[in-house]
């Protein structure tokens, strides 16, 4: 990492962290994310939350780097998903579903906007227990009864979107913002 070049805030979500069977500590987390000269390194819950500098400006090529490091020392994929300060800023500043929504709202993280067409089915998933709101890169799912009791699962979030996506409660999102205020 060049010294001269000034480094840039970087929030990493992380899918398939400490769920399903893969079991990793925060402390050895953020010791990977240092092998790839990565610093101001902190994890936040253990969910597969880092929050790092790093003067690369480009977050597709950061990405990369980061789930190939992951893949190797872990021995399986970790899809990758990094925002920025603004970015996480305007997500948890989002009301889809109005100030009061009335149940639990979770972003599904994605690398880039799923088509028109996508949005538009998922969209028309909406009952009287989950609502979905598409914007950008990101899914805004409300689960009325909570994800327990949803009508929906984040597997088949993925399979209809045809991409990889990482679940966070929208209240995780928001401490997080203010850890970083």
């Amino acid at each position: 990492m060049s010294r001269s070049a000034t480094p840039a805030r970087w929030f990493a979500f992380l899918r398939a962290i400490n769920v399903g069977g893969h079991t990793v500590k925060m402390e050895r987390l953020a010791a990977l994310f240092r092998e790839l000269g990565l610093e101001d390194v902190e994890t936040f819950i253990a969910s597969g939350n880092v929050v790092f500098q790093s003067t690369e400006k480009d977050p597709a090529k950061l990405e990369r780097r980061l789930e190939a490091h992951l893949g190797e020392a872990l021995g399986y994929d970790v899809a990758t998903f990094l925002r920025t300060r603004a970015e996480l800023a305007a997500i948890a500043g989002r009301h889809p579903f109005g100030e009061e929504p009335g149940g639990t709202v979770y972003v599904g993280f994605l690398e880039r906007a799923p088509d028109a067409a996508a949005a538009r089915a998922l969209s028309a998933l909406g009952n009287e227990v989950d609502e979905f709101a598409v914007v950008g890169r990101e899914v805004h799912w409300l689960a009325r009864k909570g994800m327990g009791r949803s009508t929906f699962s984040g597997a088949r979030l993925e399979r209809m979107l045809g991409m990889a996506t990482t679940l966070r409660n929208l209240n995780t999102v928001a401490r997080l913002l203010a850890r970083h205020d």
